[in-house]
């Protein structure tokens, strides 16, 4: 049971994902799968499990309302305990970027104080927490082509952008859906500023701007691109459009927004995979 709640603090599904996701940035940005990629892998994956640790460590008064189903509110995880395995977590993910390169430490060093930064205090920053989360998504991708180079990441920075975009919608929906909670625990969101409706009005327009920049690499990829684009497009513009009813946080939770911007993330990995390497 002990090691069940150590596994499941780690959000080890959001953890593997992130970690494919530097992966698939490699590959989009050289066109070619090398092994040292599992360094990135493992980096993003041990560093954002990191993140995942100690954002709980810091949210377990907000998490007893929120989800209280979570490994510390729920007792399978002490804060203490906690606390120390962030740290191994985080120490372990830069140890491993060691063996990459100057950029790529960096970014794995500065991403890691930015994590333990967003979990301490700017979560509870209106809008700069939402922008926190956002860049730490997209950095996944710039992490990805960095380990070739300046010239790989700026070819990547697309891809991060259209990242950037969709997270700050999901990141806005989120808050909206946590909006009892986070009001309980004394922080301070977006939503409990200006109400879920127009919150609900700033995801759809992040997630016009996402659907903006994914046209950016039809001209690297052509028509085929295109078309499995449309597709995600069309889940995350619906996902926002489903938010824009509602005006209470159970409302939220039952359009599945959230849950909708999710899958249309993770719908984009397999787009971008397939056309870095068939197109």
């Amino acid at each position: 049971m002990r090691f069940a709640g150590f596994f499941t603090i780690t959000r080890p599904i959001n953890s593997l994902v992130a970690g494919l996701a530097a992966i698939v940035a490699f590959l989009i940005a050289t066109g070619t799968i090398i092994p040292p990629v599992i360094l990135l892998f493992s980096t993003v994956v041990l560093i954002t499990a990191a993140g995942n640790v100690i954002n709980d460590f810091f949210d377990t008064k907000i998490d007893a309302i929120n989800r209280p189903d979570r490994p510390i509110p729920s007792g399978a995880v002490s804060q203490a305990a906690a606390l120390g395995f962030a740290v191994t977590l985080f120490l372990a993910g830069i140890i491993v970027s060691f063996f990459t390169n100057p950029l790529c430490i960096g970014i794995a060093v500065i991403n890691s104080l930015i994590l333990i930064a967003y979990a301490g205090v700017l979560k509870r920053t209106p809008l700069l927490g939402n922008i926190t989360v956002a860049y730490l998504s997209a950095s996944i991708f710039l992490f990805g082509g960095a380990l070739n180079g300046w010239d790989s990441l700026i070819h990547i920075i697309p891809i991060a952008t259209i990242s950037f975009f969709a997270m700050i919608s999901r990141e806005l929906v989120k808050d909206a859906e946590d909006v009892e909670g986070d009001t309980a625990g004394g922080a301070d969101t977006v939503p409990i500023r200006i109400g879920i409706k127009k919150t609900s009005q700033l995801a759809l327009i992040s997630t016009v701007l996402a659907v903006a920049a994914s046209f950016i690499p039809y001209f690297w990829w052509g028509t085929w691109y295109l078309a499995g684009i449309l597709v995600v497009d069309s889940i995350i513009i619906i996902a926002a459009l489903r938010g824009l009813k509602c005006a209470t946080p159970a409302c939220m939770k039952a359009s599945m927004s959230s849950l909708l911007l999710k899958a249309g993330m993770f719908t984009s990995l397999i787009v971008f995979t397939l056309s870095a390497v068939f197109l």
